[in-house]
């Protein structure tokens, strides 16, 4: 075959062969495909990805070469670019308008380690590519800015359009806002629902976010107040769920995954991330050792028909990395880094899969 055959026409019919393997549609239907160019010889083109966290991206790269070489010739070379944008089914309202995706973060009781897990998906999403910020929403016991290092900063207001904005924090790429920076951090909260709410909201009318992907929102546990207040007032894209894998965590975690599913709230669980899945000792990296029962995660994500997206081991320079104001992601521990990439890159997925084949995200309306 030779190179003057080969046009636009014919690498698109090619490339209409390679099925988006989330979404079950071919890319050139998802209008993933662009910036074709055609050279002695040689294709290029970019495919536009749904999230520069795709797990899949080298299958995906492989597939449209082979398509190219089966459909038009062997010989020709085939130039690949991948890029991402995020998608979101949420409409533009007035609040946080440049977000694409709000993500809940919950557990059904304390101590999981839900923070942590926020905070190390925030990095990891961000290491991606991704644009992220993460709201603090755990008003009586913020720990997100320790993780950070920035829990003595205090935000800055600058006038927009007639109204005062808070900056989020800004630390190692990640936007945040918290009641922490707000509260002198050796002073305790005492403060009644209706306050905590109040807050919440101005965390999104008050707060310029800017452009973001992901926002994250790291709730409080169990389910309260300020999970209704989060529901009512954006529209949330998912839940994830952290659990351990003990009996316990599991019952409780099955009560916050039943709220997010009640008719009235209606918020899709995106998946379940268990954490402290197994202890492995830092000197003897493929150890695992189930301290806290085995399998619980798999389980949950089994009764209720939902991905189990990742398992994190519970690993010492994790917590460390944590009291140190740094997430663990940020160190180059592999088995830590390795299990926060793939629960990322499997959140990132089921954010996709959600808005292309679920409802638009609507803001609940709770008859109280």
């Amino acid at each position: 075959m030779g190179e003057f055959t080969i046009n636009k026409e014919k690498v698109l019919q090619a490339l209409s062969t390679v099925e988006e393997p989330d979404l079950k549609k071919d890319l050139v239907t998802l209008g993933m495909i662009q910036d074709i160019e055609i050279g002695v010889n040689q294709v290029r083109f970019t495919v536009v990805l749904t999230t520069p966290a795709c797990p899949l991206k080298e299958l995906i790269r492989r597939s449209c070469e082979t398509a190219i070489h089966e459909h038009l010739s062997p010989d020709v070379e085939v130039i690949i670019k991948l890029t991402a944008n995020v998608t979101t089914a949420r409409q533009t309202g007035p609040l946080i308008p440049g977000v694409k995706n709000v993500i809940a973060i919950s557990s059904g009781k304390g101590g999981v380690g839900k923070s942590t897990v926020t905070a190390n998906l925030a990095m990891a999403l961000h290491r991606s590519g991704a644009k992220v910020g993460i709201i603090d929403a755990d008003i009586f016991g913020p720990s997100i800015p320790v993780m950070f290092g920035v829990e003595h900063m205090q935000p800055t207001i600058t006038p927009k359009d007639g109204k005062n904005f808070i900056n989020p924090i800004r630390q190692f790429g990640i936007k945040m806002m918290s009641i922490g920076f707000l509260t002198p951090p050796d002073s305790a909260v005492v403060w009644r629902g209706p306050m905590a709410s109040q807050a919440l909201k101005q965390f999104f009318a008050d707060t310029d976010w800017g452009d973001l992907d992901y926002l994250l929102i790291d709730l409080p546990p169990g389910t309260s107040d300020i999970h209704l207040t989060l529901v009512q007032t954006v529209p949330v894209t998912g839940a994830v769920v952290v659990t351990t894998p003990q009996k316990v965590a599991l019952a409780d975690a099955v009560k916050g995954l039943s709220m997010f599913r009640q008719p009235q709230i209606n918020v899709p669980i995106l998946g379940i991330i268990e954490n402290m899945a197994w202890f492995t000792p830092e000197e003897l990296p493929d150890s695992q050792y189930f301290i806290f029962g085995k399998g619980g995660g798999q389980s949950l994500a089994d009764k209720f028909d939902v991905p189990l997206i990742g398992q994190i081991p519970l690993v010492q320079s994790i917590r460390e990395a944590g009291d140190e104001g740094r997430p663990a992601v940020m160190d180059t521990n592999p088995i830590v880094n390795d299990a926060f990439r793939d629960a990322a890159e499997s959140l990132a997925q089921q954010v996709a899969i959600r808005n292309a084949s679920k409802n638009k995200t609507q803001t609940v309306e709770i008859q109280v």
